[in-house]
């Protein structure tokens, strides 16, 4: 489904991603580990079309990425889920969904349909839509952020440190609803720090180091594998 070959990225002369080549299958939870500053961002961006690969080649179902416009991207159906959430505060719950389904936008039909799926999978939005975004406690706007990125209907759903400052409850409500909404049909890409609670749910992932891939494996090759618990498991 999505793969990268050789791929760099730029700033400056700063080089932020060294030679990436990676490969999410359609159908997978593939995991993206790797410590603040590793490059996970830049590689979600480059694929999302918001930096432009200084060299190599980005494809999705066998088309080509590279210099494809973000919104283009989008309504291709690869959507990120940003780090930090990035609502719009002021907006109500209802809205900052429907922003997610702006490229959709004629198709009233679909999108109620699928914003009736979205509040199947987080519940207590239906009860907050009227409410500012900003007014909602981490675990919620969360749920909102993920929620809007499932608005723009995504075929391959990347995640960018979706368990950032949430509580452990609530993380791990979240990684359950990652599961499930791999398990309804989408492709999924999660770019995480918690490795532990990550690869419990992935089918395989890739070590991000200083801008390049360090290893890759299977879930079990990854959970046993001595140097990853001890660099991001802490056993």
């Amino acid at each position: 489904m999505l793969q990268l070959n050789n791929v760099d990225i730029c700033y400056g002369s700063f080089k932020a991603l060294n030679d990436i080549s990676m490969v999410v299958d359609t159908g997978e939870l593939v995991v993206l580990l790797g410590a603040n500053g590793a490059g996970k961002s830049s590689l979600f961006n480059a694929i999302s079309g918001l930096h432009r690969p200084s060299a190599g080649v980005i494809e999705f179902e066998g088309r080509r990425l590279n210099g494809v416009k973000a919104s283009t991207i989008v309504s291709s159906g690869v959507v990120q889920c940003a780090e930090g959430r990035k609502l719009f505060p002021q907006m109500t719950v209802l809205q900052n969904l429907m922003m997610g389904a702006f490229v959709h936008r004629r198709d009233r039909a679909g999108n109620r349909k699928r914003l009736n799926e979205v509040l199947e999978l987080f519940p207590i939005l239906d009860d907050k839509a009227g409410e500012p975004a900003g007014s909602l406690s981490g675990g919620q706007q969360q749920m909102v952020a993920i929620g809007r990125a499932m608005m723009s209907r995504p075929r391959l759903l990347m995640l960018d440190e979706p368990s950032l400052g949430l509580a452990p409850l609530v993380v791990r409500q979240m990684f359950e609803t990652i599961k499930q909404i791999n398990s309804l049909g989408t492709t999924v890409l999660l770019a995480e720090q918690n490795a532990f609670a990550a690869l419990k749910i992935a089918h395989r992932a890739y070590v991000m180091e200083n801008g390049r891939l360090v290893m890759e494996g299977d879930q079990a090759t990854m959970l046993g594998n001595e140097q990853v618990r001890k660099a991001y498991i802490g056993a």
